[in-house]
């Protein structure tokens, strides 16, 4: 069992991530790593749709420019939000390192 976090906080948590309570706890881990995957596929989504944007305005071949600022939005919050979670999981692998066993 994992330090701090007691057996129906655990069910709770693989309970909001969809998963069946019977399943072994690895299971956790690879929701959550599936879903960071994931976050990052949309993250890349994003950035495409505004570069893809970007050459339409240059080009002159969109009538309106909100397409691109709303384009260019998503893709800088989708981007700061990936690399704020990829901070913290650094932080959390070099506190994980410092610790003696």
């Amino acid at each position: 069992m994992a330090a701090g976090v007691s057996a129906p906080e655990r069910t709770s948590l693989t309970g909001v991530l969809g998963e069946k309570e019977d399943k072994a706890e690895g299971t956790l881990f690879d929701s959550f790593l599936n879903s960071a995957i994931d976050n990052i596929r949309t993250t890349n989504e994003y950035l495409s749709r505004a570069e893809d944007e970007e050459l339409k305005f240059a080009l002159g071949e969109t009538e309106n420019a909100h397409d691109l600022t709303i384009a260019l939005q998503k893709a800088s919050t989708a981007l700061q939000y990936t690399v704020a979670v990829r901070d913290k999981l650094l932080e959390a692998y070099k506190e994980l390192m410092q610790m003696q066993i």
